[in-house]
């Protein structure tokens, strides 16, 4: 996933991490490519094999109905404690 945001932004003409910030845009757009970069080292971290979320993920492949249901009640649940 690393490589592919390194070549997006060299398309983009981004300035490298170590080039000074010219723009409240440019912080913005450093802080958002920062961001959006460590969520996905935990998302890939958590879809590991034997993880919750592949555990989650092989259960809605597995039952699709099923698992619409649950997130079905879960939902009511959250919604009437508010």
């Amino acid at each position: 996933m690393g490589e592919l945001l390194d070549k997006l932004n060299a398309l983009d003409g981004a300035p490298a991490p170590d080039e000074p910030i010219n723009s409240l845009a440019d912080y913005a757009a450093r802080a958002f490519r920062s961001a959006s970069q460590r969520l996905n080292e935990a998302i890939e971290a958590i879809q590991e094999p034997g993880m919750p979320l592949d555990a989650l993920d092989r259960f809605a492949r597995q039952a699709p109905l099923q698992a619409l249901a649950a997130a079905f009640l879960v939902g009511m649940l959250v919604a009437r404690r508010r």
